[in-house]
């Protein structure tokens, strides 16, 4: 018996292949129209009939690169995501993730692991001003192209383009940056998911577009104005704009909630009374507005009875022997109505929206209003203006001016409170200061949650005149990193001062992006004749356990913060994954024993699946063949080695 070596091109060298995923869907659809693993479009088109488009004109949205972003969004990335403990917090606890890198190669190596399982993704991007830096659009080699901007190969490179208004491509730059991304993030979210971005008024339109393209028109929940400046903008000649801009789109609308929340404090401090369905505001049932609408002569059918007993305990629509009576009747004699008919006030009381009041001798019917207000398209509060509660907020925290133009951080909060439950996942994909981390640790202590996030960020260089230079932060991830760690410290000292004391996590483990850990698995060794030389060692010789470990994660689809125990057995280190799902070694001369070892642990787990995974350089050829006999024996059947 032999171990199936992983091999150059192999699924699990590489992200999640879109494109053939998408071509075993629709050979699900239509197993007639695929031949040989080849789409036949014919018979498609024989299928699909009058629903293809062939005519010239049509209604569309296209630019110079589109083909290209749709084209790079489908293709695997060979890259990987290398631990970074020293800079984590709480790294064998937290479920939170900082990921440094390149957002379009770090989607696709999420693909495997989170591809419906994001309840929100959130973007802050380059709004294209004319001034913005934004990631070049180099398609070829886009992890090379990364791994020259953070000098981690020599040539440094052009990496990074500011995108003038004098270009001209001005907006497909632009576009073709944000096309391949969002459509990648869409992937990740949950069927009740929800994509949300923020934009200005120079590629709103735009964006509308290729959002409608990506997630469908009919799934658009709303364009939210967000008046975050309003003086307005000193500098414009016309308008100052004083509001930006939030656009919402579901994966699917029909299965698409938002939470119950008043998100005005004003507002939310109406709603001081509590039952075991949480806060409520009471109002009185009858109808006391709407002119004549509301009285008993213009509409009969909301005058009726409602019958109390006596000990206020169980109301009805229906008789209740020896029990108060009670009609719509104001405390001057008026008669007005209900707020509904009797039939819904039936379906109120079942469900405890209404109850009774004894007040001033007489009965009183409420309902209980949640909080559940209709959200307004429009949000003035002065919470959400940037420079107090975004620029300030990173500037006290950080004790320097290191930041420009962060997002307000209560706006962060409610547009996580709309959407996110306990144990629900956000991804932000612009991290920049790290308002979104800082605003799911404040939910959570707000709320007693479990709001869980990954946030990522390209380590941009800072400008060696900036303020956030001179203090030490030599590129933005930096900033971001060390303003969730002041910020986590600030909570868990007024955490403690609470009265509440569940557990809130404030840490975060640290990612950064990098080439793949194996030799020849990005299919571009650095050096052909020493790798020939040295492949009895397929792992690079700068990589750690640790870095091959979570590529294998990673390729797997397995969650990077899934539980890891390490075990040594016979003096080798075994890594089991997921209280059983994975075992990972990667010693070298391996015995059959430590295979023994393995499977008797995997009988103490017992997990539903089970796999093992070695260096394919740790044993000789007869160990090999010994411990796949040992682990089948434990009922183990996917084995495998790199």
């Amino acid at each position: 018996m032999s171990i199936d070596k992983i091999k150059t091109g192999d699924d699990l060298t590489q992200s999640l292949d879109i494109v053939s995923d998408n071509i075993s869907k629709l050979k699900e659809l239509f197993p007639e129209a695929i031949t040989e693993g080849k789409i036949d479009f014919k018979i498609l088109q024989d299928i699909l009939g009058n629903e293809i488009e062939e005519d010239d004109e049509f209604y569309r949205f296209t630019w110079a690169g589109k083909s290209q972003a749709r084209r790079e969004a489908h293709k695997p990335s060979t890259g990987t995501l290398r631990p970074c403990k020293e800079e984590s917090v709480d790294w064998d606890k937290t479920r939170n993730v900082y990921i440094e890198g390149d957002n379009l190669e770090v989607l696709k190596l999420l693909q495997k692991s989170y591809s419906g399982k994001v309840k929100m993704v959130y973007a802050d991007p380059p709004y294209n001003t004319g001034r913005d830096i934004l990631y070049k659009n180099d398609f070829s080699d886009n992890l090379g192209n990364y791994l020259k901007l953070t000098n981690q190969t020599d040539d440094i490179g052009n990496i990074l383009i500011t995108n003038t208004d004098s270009s001209g491509r001005y907006h497909s730059n632009w576009l073709t940056m944000m096309y391949s991304r969002i459509r990648l993030s869409k992937n990740l979210l949950t069927q009740d998911g929800v994509f949300c971005i923020a934009i200005d008024h120079y590629e709103l339109q735009n964006l509308i577009k290729i959002c409608d393209e990506i997630f469908g028109e009919e799934n658009k929940l709303g364009i939210i104005a967000v008046v975050h400046k309003p003086e307005g903008r000193n500098q414009s000649k016309f308008f100052g704009e004083s509001h930006e801009y939030m656009l919402f789109y579901s994966k699917s609308k029909p299965n698409c909630f938002f939470n119950k929340v008043a998100l005005d404090e004003e507002k939310r401090d109406e709603f001081n009374e509590k039952d075991e369905k949480g806060t409520f505001k009471r109002k009185n049932f009858i109808r006391l507005s709407d002119g004549k609408y509301s009285l008993r002569e213009n509409k009969p059918d909301f005058y009726y009875p409602i019958y109390v007993s006596k000990d206020l305990k169980t109301m009805s629509i229906d008789i209740i022997d020896d029990s108060h009576i009670v009609f719509p009747i104001t405390q001057v004699g008026q008669e007005r109505t209900w707020k509904t008919t009797s039939d819904t006030a039936k379906v109120r009381i079942d469900d405890g929206t209404l109850f009774p009041v004894l007040e001033n001798g007489s009965i009183s019917i409420y309902e209980k209003l949640r909080e559940d207000q209709v959200i307004k398209t429009h949000w003035i509060n002065k919470k959400y203006h940037a420079y107090h509660f975004g620029t300030k907020v990173v500037d006290s925290l950080l004790d320097a001016k290191t930041f420009d133009f962060p997002k307000s951080l209560p706006l962060i909060i409610d547009t996580l409170k709309l959407i996110l439950k306990d144990d629900d996942l956000v991804v932000d994909l612009f991290s920049g200061s790290g308002t979104t981390a800082h605003a799911v640790m404040e939910v959570n202590k707000e709320n007693q949650s479990k709001i869980r996030y990954m946030v990522i960020q390209l380590p941009e260089p800072t400008e060696k005149s900036s303020e956030a230079f001179k203090s030490g932060y030599k590129n933005i991830a930096d900033i971001g990193k060390e303003r969730i760690r002041r910020a986590s410290t600030k909570i868990n000292e007024e955490s403690k001062q609470s009265i509440f004391s569940s557990e809130i996590d404030l840490g975060f483990k640290v990612f950064k992006l990098d080439s793949s850990n194996i030799k020849g698995w990005d299919g571009q060794p650095e050096n052909l004749e020493n790798s020939l030389f040295e492949s009895q060692d397929n792992i690079k010789s700068d990589r750690k356990e640790d870095d091959v470990l979570f590529e294998i994660l990673l390729k797997y689809g397995l969650d990077l913060t899934l539980p890891i125990e390490e075990k040594v057995i016979e003096g080798k280190k075994v890594f089991n994954v997921g209280f059983g799902a994975l075992f990972i070694c990667l010693g070298n001369d391996l015995t059959s024993k430590v295979a023994e070892g393995i499977g008797q642990w995997k009988e103490t787990l017992k997990p539903e699946t089970c796999r093992v995974i070695f260096k394919d350089g740790g044993f000789t050829d007869v160990e090999k063949t010994n411990s796949v006999q040992t682990l089948k024996r434990f009922g183990i059947q996917e084995i495998k080695s790199i």
